[in-house]
């Protein structure tokens, strides 16, 4: 889930120490576990609802609790975003089809620490421009990453997704929404745009953690918020794609605590079973 801009002069910002960032890693990994199992489940014709409700149990099961579920008032364990939303969107009854792109956005609060990730996945037959979407998108989030380093500042991982994503591939960058940092609470400071320059905003620390979430759309960067007050949109009807990995700042570089790896696994061999469903 991603945090909504807002100003204040008012900016703690945690320092962990190496246990903390441990206990942290299980909750970023029992994340990831989830959305493996999500992975798991993709097929056209499955509804969204049952994504939630899976994941939940699942979570549950495992000890932890979903950091989404009531935050705000949001009624769900999963932030389910179909084709052009963007991120934040409710499970309900919609069926995947084939040709779609899906993000789970899911976070995890256990033993006192919250965990956040989030992955898009491709369903079946996607066409060729919306999947290099998603690829750049990925990239962009662990260039990003690779600026989450001792000394550098929250405008160096901006420009580091910015730079790839619009100057060097034409796509829209979400402005309205951001990253953030994630610890006890699940948005705390500081705020991590997907816009900016280099050298400005917070100066980064080893031992903070951030959630670092690339949105990108493939078409312009406006946004809209349903009439739910939640879900957002691309203004243009456009796919959006949203990546994401809590991240702790490292002295040569940022760590994701969170794994795709897992997960990308999973979303392979899902597709090869599923295959039949897409050659009808």
């Amino acid at each position: 889930m991603v945090a909504t801009i807002y100003f204040t002069s008012l900016v703690m910002i945690y320092i962990r120490t190496k246990d903390e960032i441990e206990i942290m890693r299980k909750s970023a990994l029992m994340v990831s576990a989830t959305l493996t199992e999500v992975a798991k489940m993709l097929r056209p014709g499955i509804q969204t609802s049952a994504l939630d409700t899976m994941a939940e149990t699942f979570i549950r099961d495992n000890g932890g609790v979903p950091s989404f579920k009531g935050y705000g008032g949001f009624p769900a364990s999963l932030c389910i975003s179909v084709n052009e939303v963007v991120v934040h969107g409710f499970p309900g009854k919609y069926e995947l089809k084939d040709g779609d792109i899906i993000s789970v956005d899911c976070g995890v609060y256990m033993n006192g620490y919250h965990g956040d990730s989030a992955y898009t996945f491709a369903i079946g037959n996607v066409k060729p421009e919306v999947l290099q979407l998603l690829k750049i998108t990925k990239e962009s989030l662990y260039r990003g990453i690779e600026q989450a380093r001792d000394n550098n500042r929250v405008g160096d991982i901006s420009y580091a997704v910015e730079n790839f994503t619009a100057r060097e591939h034409g796509y829209g960058v979400v402005r309205e929404l951001v990253g953030h940092g994630v610890g006890r609470q699940l948005h705390e400071d500081p705020q991590v745009p997907n816009y900016g320059r280099r050298g400005e905003g917070k100066r980064l620390r080893e031992g903070m953690v951030i959630a670092i979430e690339p949105m990108i759309n493939l078409g312009k960067k406006e946004v809209f918020t349903g009439d739910d007050g939640w879900t957002v949109a691309t203004k243009d009807g456009m796919q959006s794609a949203h990546f994401e990995h809590t991240t702790a700042v490292g002295k040569h570089k940022g760590e994701p605590l969170s794994s795709f790896a897992p997960i990308e696994a999973a979303e392979t061999a899902n597709a090869e079973l599923n295959s039949s469903y897409y050659t009808l």
